[in-house]
């Protein structure tokens, strides 16, 4: 249930990403601003993760999780309010505070449910939410987008939000015994201490470089399909969501028998491929293989990276940790758009894919060269 409900926060969410871009490009604004589109409300959400993180060490999680939900529905509905680019950065923040609420407390509910010794595939079907959200939404808000118009996408995205919120509504949570045993008097805020979980910050860091390369197409990938004339682009989010769903069992189970650090490596080679095939594509036979690469490779990577983050992390601490990965996430994605949102004044968007595309081979080298104490998963978590 909270997979399916997941499934429906992520679609509501991603059918934003792509389709905002060329919106607020049709407002009049630069290359620079459609970068501050996606940045903005990266900023919101790792500022207000920390605070959830707290949250969740001596809180419910159902109350937590629908707040969250009710918040991203109400700020799914303002954007059409306004046209002013100005006005849609700070509606974009505040979207961006109740994203980084919604999914920290929502991967943590799920982590509370999942075996420790089946950690990896748990996470990995969790993660299956995450990712066919993240590749069927932006393809449908695609379609809509360049068929219909913006509106079409907020109403159908408005109602993705509220089936998710009625799911999650229903849904029976376990809170961990740790955590309903304690209240607010006996933790002890601190911003940086609720920001970074000390024994799982390197795969967090490693997470950062690969999300940082993926943001390029976060941001750009609509644009470069309007400036090639590819119709078909949505068929890259398509096929990615298949090969996605198709590796991810396989993967999952890979990680709780063997580890992160050759899964990681794999599937980071195979995004960076998928990266350079997209960069060179002109119709929709490249598109297809770039989606292919690109579901067996980044569509496992992240999921991997959860779990190796959540392994390295004992129970009480695993709000905090989900929140430190999701802003890892949102922060790579953000700072990637905003720099190369500048750089695309003066580079193709092709060339752009294959400049973010390196921060994959950064991953290689980050994990190579992490020590056995980074790779390793404590005997507790793996059970």
């Amino acid at each position: 249930m909270i997979v399916i409900a997941n499934l429906f926060v992520f679609m509501s969410f991603q059918m934003l990403i792509p389709t905002l871009p060329p919106y607020v490009k049709s407002l009049g604004a630069s290359g620079f601003e459609i970068g501050l589109i996606t940045a903005m409300f990266s900023v919101g959400a790792v500022i207000i993760r920390p605070f959830i993180g707290y949250l969740l060490e001596f809180s419910s999680r159902k109350s937590l999780v629908l707040i969250g939900a009710a918040a991203l529905l109400m700020m799914t509905i303002i954007y059409p309010l306004t046209q002013i680019v100005m006005l849609l950065l700070l509606i974009r923040m505040l979207h961006g505070v109740m994203w980084g609420w919604s999914t920290t407390v929502n991967g943590t509910a799920a982590v509370d449910v999942v075996p420790n010794s089946r950690l990896g595939e748990g996470m990995g079907y969790f993660g299956l939410s995450i990712t066919i959200g993240m590749i069927i939404a932006p393809s449908l808000g695609i379609y809509i987008y360049q068929n219909y118009n913006f509106s079409v996408i907020i109403i159908i995205s408005a109602i993705l939000g509220t089936i998710a919120f009625i799911l999650l509504s229903i849904i029976k949570y376990q809170t961990p015994e740790a955590v309903k045993n304690l209240s607010r008097d006996d933790v002890k805020f601190s911003f940086l201490g609720s920001l970074i979980e000390k024994s799982s910050w390197y795969p967090a860091l490693v997470t950062l470089l690969a999300t940082f390369g993926y943001g390029t197409i976060v941001t750009f990938i609509v644009i470069f399909a309007e400036e090639k004339d590819i119709k078909q682009i949505f068929l890259f989010y398509l096929v990615n969501a298949v090969m996605a769903t198709v590796i991810r069992p396989i993967t999952g189970r890979w990680f709780d028998r063997n580890g992160p650090k050759a899964l990681v490596i794999y599937c980071s080679l195979f995004t960076f491929i998928a990266m350079w095939v997209l960069s060179y594509s002109n119709s929709w036979v490249g598109i297809v293989f770039a989606g292919i690469f690109f579901g067996i490779g980044y569509g496992s990577l992240i999921p991997a990276l959860q779990a190796w983050v959540l392994a390295k992390t004992p129970k009480l601490r695993r709000g905090v940790a989900n929140g430190m990965f999701y802003s890892a996430i949102d922060l790579g994605i953000g700072m990637s758009g905003l720099i190369f949102g500048g750089l695309a004044n003066f580079v193709g968007i092709g060339h752009l894919f294959q400049i973010s595309s390196c921060f994959f081979l950064l991953v290689i080298i980050f994990t190579l060269r992490a020590s056995k104490e980074n790779l390793a998963i404590t005997v507790q978590n793996k059970g």
